[in-house]
């Protein structure tokens, strides 16, 4: 694919993630001078005087001085997308449009970037929390086997390839990056079992209002939910190869707008000291611009990755050496999905990593 001149276009902008992905797209600088084309509901499900809806009446923060104005959300239609010729599409869409739209673009030879959870799972068992109707259909299961789970850190040199690109969840993406490293090592005691305790401000449940995530609810409180059954558990499982007995996964909903702060408790098979453990997550993120790993004992916070597409990373080693407290925080918004999605289109157009991110 040339590196100037790539047409996006995003389906689902009028999301929280879908503003973020717009948002860093317009400013984007290999992106300059080709803005992407928005999309929305297919005409057919739109009125007529809503066919074209201005992007900034949907998002006023989006706009500026460079002709953000005249910028405008059209009916979602295959013709819109092969007559502005679209090279990359990010899907901002229910897990559900992703399943029927993904396939359609690959045919028409538009590589995909899907921010749902549509294709992230390989295996069967870990896809049935999501109750897909075609899950057995011949088309879904050649879609899938294209997939390529997005997460940089992991598959860089996959991605860059990929025509289809499985955006990780945002829990998913804090626990992920800061397990891989020891696991991978095999310096953990799986017998004694991972703890994932992770917390997420309000946008993670999207913008559709319900009964809890307004403010009567969600202010003033803090509450577990999803517990042994959230759909990013599957993720865990397959991306750092453990079995359900090996990992507890606890999501919380924080009253805050946005942020994830996962604190996940581990034993080491051996006694082992902090600057092992320091050298090893700074060996394995050493080419990973978008992952700041923290000296031992100074964690992380939620207010430090809020607004950018940073994951940080810091521990604290008990005093008997095989006891640790590793705490990961970033913006569920940025780096668990819109940010993130960008950091992939970097690597699929060949452009560096952290471009139009940092």
């Amino acid at each position: 694919m040339s590196q100037v001149k790539v047409q996006t276009a995003v389906v689902g902008v009028g999301g929280y993630s879908g503003q973020e992905l717009a948002r860093i797209l317009l400013h984007h600088p290999q992106l300059k001078g080709t803005p992407p084309v928005f999309a929305g509901r297919p005409e057919a499900n739109t009125a007529k005087a809503e066919s074209l809806v201005p992007l900034t009446a949907i998002h006023p923060r989006l706009m500026d001085n460079n002709g953000s104005a005249g910028l405008v959300i059209e009916p979602f239609s295959w013709d819109l997308l092969e007559s502005r010729k679209v090279e990359v599409l990010f899907l901002a869409t229910p897990h559900e449009q992703s399943r029927e739209w993904a396939p359609e673009a690959l045919k028409r030879n538009i590589r995909v970037i899907d921010l749902s959870g549509a294709w992230r799972l390989n295996e069967a068992g870990n896809r049935a929390v999501y109750k897909f109707e075609d899950e057995a259909s011949d088309t879904a299961v050649a879609v899938q086997a294209k997939s390529i789970y997005g997460m940089p850190e992991l598959h860089r040199d996959e991605i860059r390839d990929a025509q289809l690109v499985a955006n990780p969840g945002c829990y998913a993406t804090s626990i992920i990056l800061a397990l891989k490293p020891l696991v991978d090592a095999n310096l953990l005691d799986l017998d004694r079992g991972i703890v994932c305790d992770s917390k997420s401000g309000v946008s993670g449940a999207g913008k559709a209002p319900t009964a809890k995530t307004h403010f009567m609810y969600a202010a003033d409180n803090l509450s577990a939910y999803g517990v042994f059954g959230h759909r990013h558990t599957g993720e865990l499982l397959e991306q750092l190869q453990l079995s359900p007995a090996q990992i507890v996964f606890t999501p919380h909903l924080l009253p805050i707008p946005r942020g994830i702060l996962s604190t996940i408790y581990v034993w080491f098979k051996e006694a082992t000291n902090a600057e092992a453990i320091q050298t090893r997550f700074l060996e394995f993120f050493a080419n990973s611009p978008m992952v700041r790993v923290f000296p031992n004992g100074e964690l992380p916070q939620i207010q430090y990755s809020a607004y950018t597409n940073f994951c940080d990373i810091g521990f604290q080693l008990a005093k008997d050496g095989k006891r640790c407290v590793i705490v990961s925080c970033l913006d569920n918004l940025l780096k668990g999905a819109a940010g993130q999605a960008v950091q992939n289109l970097n690597l699929m157009c060949g452009w560096q990593e952290s471009e139009g991110l940092v």
